[in-house]
């Protein structure tokens, strides 16, 4: 479904990810001159509904089964809403955000009896825009001095490696001879695009992608993301059902933040993006408290009990309607991220 062109706005509050940052109120002054909006657009949109949680069957009595699965947040280009939940007798869900980027969905199953089954599954709405590069992206420029929650964004993570010596070289020389920021991030861009074919793989990360000369959307986005870090601009992966692409954070002269999307792998889109996949979650470095010693990349599903021999199957099942109101049906069950213990 098509809407009319919207502007994405200077602030948002910080259950909606705090994907935009605004500076302070000018002099404390209650009413103040509308400054422009200088960061990327919200064009068409799409509505589809998505049905996520899990089944888990109990091959022999389980005891305090506890299963974590990741939810859809609120994002500028992207909005959810909970339409239904099926819950079987004796299973209890709630939620939790791990970051502000990031959301899951608890199940918590106290006992489930020897070939018994048991579900948890929510149903919710997105409508998701796409988005069109800022009108005027050279009054943008990456800020100075960085807080706290963007330092994170300029340092290793999995798979990411911003301090590598060949990264931080490659990264010298792409912007070395550009003086506008946002035209360095694009040289940065295309550099990647230009020199690392797609070919579809296992995840080896950025600086293997660098000396193969070759990878998939995971390895494209990582190597843009820590040449970009290297070079002390923010930049973070956003994750969407089957695929991942980059964005990078830039301020306007009033201190008012964006992050701007790009395609690492497929089609060029630059500071813009036309992605209608819902957005799972983003950034790169993440810990849970399952599991407080791994460093993840992608907070995965999640299934651990005391005792019996449970089997689980995750559901991320995407329903919705084309532009043309045909149905569209993706079953995204098999994710590669997947824990059982």
């Amino acid at each position: 479904m098509l809407r009319t062109l919207k502007k994405i706005t200077g602030c948002t509050a910080v259950l909606l990810g705090m994907c935009l940052v605004s500076g302070d109120a000018a002099n404390g002054q209650l009413f103040q001159a509308e400054k422009p909006d200088l960061g990327p657009q919200l064009a068409d949109e799409q509505v589809t509904q998505m049905q996520l949680g899990m089944v888990v069957q109990a091959k022999t009595a389980c005891r305090g089964l506890l299963g974590t699965i990741p939810v859809p947040l609120d994002w500028p280009e992207q909005q959810v809403r909970l339409v239904s939940e099926d819950v079987s007798p004796g299973v209890n869900i709630s939620y939790r955000q791990i970051t502000p980027t990031v959301k899951q969905m608890l199940v918590s199953i106290p006992y489930l009896p020897t070939g018994m089954e048991a579900k948890a599954l929510v149903t919710v709405e997105l409508t998701r825009h796409t988005m069109l590069p800022p009108d005027d992206p050279s009054k943008l420029q990456v800020p100075k001095r960085l807080s706290m929650d963007l330092r994170k964004y300029i340092g290793s993570s999995p798979g990411i490696n911003p301090r590598h010596n060949r990264i931080r070289t490659i990264s010298r020389q792409i912007t070395r001879d550009i003086d506008n920021d946002y035209e360095q991030i694009k040289a940065i861009y295309e550099w990647v695009r230009e020199n690392v074919e797609y070919v579809n793989g296992p995840f080896k990360g950025d600086v293997a992608a660098l000396e193969d000369g070759e990878g998939d959307c995971e390895e494209l986005s990582s190597l843009f993301i820590s040449l970009c870090r290297a070079n002390m601009i923010p930049a973070r992966t956003v994750w969407v059902p089957g695929h991942c692409y980059p964005e990078f954070y830039m301020e306007d002269e009033h201190g008012t933040g964006y992050w701007l999307p790009c395609q690492a792998a497929g089609g060029y889109a630059f500071g813009g993006i036309p992605e209608y996949r819902p957005i799972l979650q983003k950034g790169d470095n993440f810990k849970v408290p399952e599991r407080p010693r791994d460093v993840q990349r992608y907070v995965a599903e999640f299934l651990t009990g005391k005792g019996g021999r449970p089997s689980v199957e995750f559901i991320r099942d995407i329903l919705g309607y084309d532009e043309a109101g045909r149905g569209l049906s993706s079953n995204t069950n098999n994710s590669p991220f997947s824990q059982t213990q």
